[in-house]
Order: C-alpha cells, then sequence, then structure tokens
C-alpha cells in the first residue's frame, strides 16, 4: 500500500516554485530555517522530492482543527 494512503501519514504535498517564495516570504525566513525531511523517507519518496524541495504537511486534529507544517527536502 503507497504510504500516502495510509492513516497515519498526514498529507504531504510538494510546492511549486512560486509557492517556495510565498511560504518563506510570508514567514520572513529562509529555506535553511526550515525544519528538514528526508528525501527517503516514507513519507515523500513517491512524491519524487528533488534537495531544496518544500512539502507542505497538513494534519488533521480535534483539538486544532487543521495544521500545516513545511519541511524542506534534504538527501543525507
Amino acid at each position: 500500500m503507497p504510504t500516502q494512503n495510509h492513516s497515519f501519514i498526514p498529507e504531504h504535498t510538494l510546492l511549486n516554485d512560486k509557492q517556495k517564495a510565498e511560504i518563506l516570504a510570508s514567514y520572513h525566513i529562509s529555506i535553511r530555517e526550515l525544519p528538514k525531511i528526508l528525501a527517503t523517507d516514507a513519507a515523500v519518496k513517491d512524491l519524487e522530492p528533488n534537495q531544496g524541495d518544500i512539502v507542505k504537511i497538513t494534519r488533521e486534529s480535534r483539538s486544532a482543527g487543521v495544521s500545516t507544517y513545511y519541511r524542506v527536502i534534504i538527501n543525507k
């Protein structure tokens, strides 16, 4: 079963270049300041990410509703 369909793995989406620039500008951060995630991580490997890509992670929670997180892809 693809990991993207697993009930415990939240939705992971690769951002395009425009979205990457908007996120970095809106938080006033550089890409190096984002938390990292390995390209080989089971949650993202099916997306075939490249180093420097940004992944948007959307988690649902009973208490918080929907939470959005961002991670930058690294190779190692």
